[in-house]
Order: structure tokens, then C-alpha cells, then sequence
């Protein structure tokens, strides 16, 4: 079990994402040959810091139609059926399952739902500290990666090239910068 005083600075309570301090990104490799970089701008979500890390929790949404990877028909064709198809699917969800230190490091478990497919995922998590803001608040920053095959969430679109291999990779990276900001007692 893993105690406050464990980690420096930790601040017990309820935290609100800070989406405009907050990356959500993935990357997959493109023809491969390179790799293509994205994120979403629109992320909201609750943080819970537990008298014990193992008390904590973590609920985000997603709006899957604010994604960009910086080519505007390569997002609208991410958001079609053959890839997001946001049109039914606008959200997507995560919700931890726990929590729990592993050496120096951390692993943040949780149940991940895109395209209406909910799977299991656990992400590397950094706890990297808590401290006052400029306006009289309190931040805390956490980075978090994992790695998921695109077809366990029905991205499961199949464009094979012509000398083997696919336009689009099955594996994906997530990667997360989340800062939060304490809510007022």
C-alpha cells in the first residue's frame, strides 16, 4: 500500500482535468515506413486522490471528433466509418479499475471504450507532482503511455500494400500529458 506521505507533495482530493494544459496524442506507423503523430483538443475528466494511491481513480471522455494530426483529409477520413466514425461513436471513456506502484514506477489499470468496444488497458503511469498555480489553486501533473491494437476497438479497417505489409499499423501508442487542477472545498 503506497501512503501520501510516500509521494512528495501529494495533495488528497478531487481534481478536474485541465484540458487546455493537457495533451492526449497517439502515434502509429503510416506506410510502414514513418510514423504519424495526433492528438485530441477536447478532453474533460475527474481525478480522485485517495488517502492511499490505491484509493485514487481516474474518469475521462474523449471527444473523438476533435482529433487532428495536422492534415485536415486525413482527419476526416479518421472520422468516417472506415476508421472513429464519430458520427456514432462521438465519446470515447476511460475508467480505472485501480491503481498500484510497481518498484519506483506506476500502473494505472482501467477500462477503455472506443467505437462502443470496451477493453481492458494499463498505462505506465509518472505521478510528476502537485503544487500551487498562479491564481491561488493547486495543480498536479501526471504523463501516462500505453500501447493497443486498433482492431480490439473495431478500428479494424484492412488496406494492405501492395509489397506486403499496410497503410496503417495495427499497434498504436497512446501517450498523455494530464495537469489537474484542485477543486475548491
Amino acid at each position: 500500500m503506497t501512503t501520501a506521505t510516500q509521494i512528495p507533495g501529494y495533495v488528497v482530493g478531487t481534481w478536474d482535468i485541465d484540458p487546455v494544459h493537457s495533451d492526449v496524442s497517439f502515434v502509429v506507423r503510416h506506410m510502414m515506413v514513418s510514423k504519424v503523430r495526433g492528438r485530441f483538443e477536447k478532453v474533460a475528466g475527474e481525478l480522485v486522490t485517495g488517502e492511499t494511491l490505491e484509493g485514487s481513480s481516474v474518469s475521462a471522455t474523449i471527444d473523438a471528433s476533435s482529433i487532428t494530426t495536422g492534415n485536415d483529409q486525413r482527419d476526416g477520413h479518421i472520422r468516417s466509418a472506415d476508421f472513429f466514425e464519430v458520427e456514432k461513436y462521438p465519446e470515447w471513456t476511460f475508467r480505472s479499475t485501480g491503481i498500484a506502484a510497481k518498484g519506483d514506477e506506476y500502473v494505472l489499470a482501467g477500462d477503455l471504450t472506443i467505437k462502443g468496444v470496451t477493453k481492458p488497458v494499463e498505462l505506465e503511469l509518472e505521478i510528476n507532482g502537485f503544487g500551487p498555480d498562479a491564481w491561488g489553486g493547486t495543480r498536479a501533473g501526471f504523463s501516462a503511455t500505453t500501447t493497443i491494437k486498433r482492431s480490439d476497438f473495431g478500428v479494424d479497417i484492412e488496406m494492405p500494400l501492395d509489397g506486403g505489409g499496410v497503410v496503417v499499423s495495427e499497434k498504436v501508442g497512446i501517450e498523455l500529458e494530464i495537469q489537474a487542477v484542485l477543486r475548491a472545498a
